[in-house]
């Protein structure tokens, strides 16, 4: 009696990772165990930078902002301070909007962090 191999399911299992393998370099594309690590691998970095993803968006956007308000005469920080003190919940995004598009409307969040700041200053020294 022949031994069982599940030959179909095994070849289909192989040719999957093989297709997923496609345009890899040398062997990587071509033998089941080396493309098996380099997709497993593969998987991997593309699960970390979907992560990664995001935070690189919000660095860049936190540059703009900051970038924005230097023009302005003022820190990223102390501006983020005065927005909150203004209770202004916008998040980093529309504000690198902003600042690129509409620089008067930048401008004018910046004049409400300003007076903000002053104010909780008036009010920690009462």
């Amino acid at each position: 009696m022949p031994r069982v191999t599940n030959s179909p399911a095994s070849r289909n299992r192989r040719k999957k990772v093989l297709r997923y393998a496609k345009g890899y370099f040398g062997n990587k594309s071509k033998l089941f165990r080396y493309a098996k690590e380099a997709v497993q691998h593969a998987w991997q970095y593309a699960y970390r930078d979907r992560k990664k993803k995001k935070a690189n968006w919000r660095a860049l956007w936190i540059v703009r902002v900051n970038a924005a308000c230097r023009n302005a005469g003022m820190s990223y920080s102390r501006f983020m301070e005065g927005l909150k003190a203004a209770n202004i919940t916008l998040d980093r995004r529309v504000l690198s909007d902003l600042a690129i598009r509409d620089e008067v409307a930048f401008n004018a969040l910046v004049q409400q962090a300003q007076d903000a700041l002053k104010a909780k200053a008036a009010a920690k020294k009462a």
